[in-house]
């Protein structure tokens, strides 16, 4: 399995807190990774159209995240575009 307990918590401690999952620089880094191994997988995989509808609901939920940070912390929102190397 690509996304292990280990993986998620790396990406927690990265991008916020170890302990506090809830907090939205975190979910957006686990979405951003998700997206990268579900982009991968479509480019061998290119008729896997639940793989591909699965990508784009999880591409929303990342942008309403992105949004919802944008509103609420402009340079939080800053930071994790830069970090994670996010465009718009």
């Amino acid at each position: 399995m690509y996304l292990t307990k280990e993986i998620k918590e790396e990406i927690f401690a990265q991008h916020g807190e170890k302990t506090n999952t809830g907090k939205t620089e975190g979910q957006i880094a686990l979405f951003t990774f998700r997206i990268s191994h579900l982009t991968e997988h479509l480019k061998k995989n290119r008729h896997d159209y639940n793989t591909e509808r699965s990508l784009v609901l999880l591409v929303g939920k990342r942008r309403s995240l992105l949004d919802y940070l944008k509103k609420k912390e402009i340079n939080r929102y800053r930071e994790i575009i830069k970090v994670l190397g996010i465009r718009k």
